[in-house]
């Protein structure tokens, strides 16, 4: 088979060999995407005219970063990028929503990790470098910082659907700051090493800590009671602060009465498209993925791919198997339903076309459909328009859907007390 009839075979393939980006060089798009992945951080290098080199100067916006890979022994260090001044949006979620891609990737591209060893109990007792971390990840505002590396950082983006991108990364040999002016509310629950961590969690949110700021301390190891407290991941500590958050939440809103009415919020953005119908009933929450060809998780087949889970009104007890995302809409949804101090069951869908070309993290759902509560929602007196209106906006047949959605499938076909 020769390199024609190879290319025509292929739809989409992730990591393109190196034959077939020769051949292409962005051009040709062999590996099936709408865009080429390879251009867009090519893009972003090009647009940096700092040449990294072994010693990194700049406004720690602040950024910290625990890893996963070789758990209970993990790498942990900070994030600092070559420039000063405010560069907090560098590592802010909360403030993407809506950029364009590149911009977003350009900010993680310009964070350059130290990395060093740590194990996950040193949190319990930390020494001076996990001290510095911490201190950094307390800081109300970026923090001028000095990074010394083993060697220059790799040129690197890496991708993943539970965190943001990141960007370079070289082994750390020494991290200077100047003075930290630390966010007085994170510093209470630091040094209160009898609260739980949870409580910790919570608390903070309420006093209008941003999540991606509670993840990043509870990542670091800043939470809990003392002899406990562990490194976590970044990557699990984004879902365990998102669940926590949600979960409390929840128990308040089950407290309210429920909404008068079916309600219907639409939503679109990078290429994905978001619905949401609440229904006047006791707290159910379902939460659906469909996934068009080549997209991310989709590479292999013709048809939309979809994916999901739900709960009871008593909660689940088993991880969502749709990861993350799960939890970051249940939170967006709970937390618009608490500040209205009403109840409803959620239903939630999601369509990602092919132009999402690249995963950019739980943040991006969990402020997409933070956006998405906050439009005006169309109202109906009954489930069928109000399920009608919703379906109309995706792509996908209605049938699939309502043959996908158990809460779907269920109100459709179960008789409710209130018709007899």
């Amino acid at each position: 088979m020769g390199f024609e009839d190879v290319a025509k075979s292929i739809e989409v393939v992730e990591a393109p060999p190196a034959w077939m980006c020769l051949q292409c060089r962005g051009a040709k798009l062999l590996c099936g995407k709408p865009r080429c992945p390879i251009i867009v951080k090519a893009e972003s290098i090009g647009r940096s005219n700092h040449s990294y080199s072994d010693r990194i100067s700049g406004s720690s916006p602040p950024g910290v970063f625990v890893g996963r890979i070789g758990y209970p022994k993990v790498s942990i260090g900070p994030m600092v990028p070559p420039q000063y001044g405010d560069t907090s949006i560098m590592d802010t979620p909360e403030f993407w929503l809506g950029r364009p891609l590149e911009t977003i990737v350009d900010y993680r591209y310009s964070l350059v990790r130290g990395s060093t060893r740590a194990s996950v109990e040193e949190a319990a007792d930390p020494g001076r470098t996990l001290q510095q971390l911490q201190e950094l990840s307390m800081a109300a505002r970026p923090v001028d910082s000095e990074l010394r590396l083993s060697k220059a950082p790799r040129k690197v983006l890496t991708l993943s659907e539970d965190t943001q991108p990141f960007g370079p990364s070289a082994p750390m040999e020494k991290l200077r700051t100047s003075n930290v002016t630390v966010e007085r509310r994170i510093e209470k629950p630091y040094y209160d090493r009898d609260l739980k961590a949870s409580d910790a969690i919570f608390s903070l949110y309420r006093d209008g800590i941003m999540v991606t700021r509670i993840q990043r301390a509870l990542s670091i190891g800043m939470f809990g009671e003392g002899a406990r407290r562990r490194l976590v991941p970044t990557r699990w500590s984004i879902t365990a602060v998102d669940s926590t958050i949600s979960a409390k939440l929840v128990e308040r809103v089950k407290g309210f009465q429920t909404i008068d009415e079916y309600r219907v919020y639409s939503y679109y953005v990078y290429d994905n498209q978001y619905v949401a119908i609440l229904l006047p009933e006791q707290w159910r929450f379902e939460w659906m993925e469909a996934w068009f060809p080549n997209t991310t998780w989709n590479q292999f087949t013709k048809e939309p791919y979809i994916i999901g889970d739900y709960e009871e009104y008593f909660g689940r007890k088993t991880y969502a198997k749709v990861g993350g995302c799960y939890y970051s809409t249940r939170l967006a949804v709970a937390e618009e339903l608490e500040a209205e101090r009403r109840q409803a069951a959620a239903i939630v869908l999601r369509e990602t076309y092919p132009g999402y070309i690249m995963p950019l993290g739980v943040w991006n759902v969990r402020e997409s459909i933070r956006q998405l509560m906050r439009q005006k929602p169309s109202k109906f007196d009954s489930f069928g328009p109000a399920l009608a209106a919703a379906l109309s906006k995706m792509r996908i047949p209605s049938n699939k859907w309502k043959a996908s959605s158990v809460l779907v499938s269920r109100e459709l076909t179960q008789a409710k007390i209130t018709s007899f």
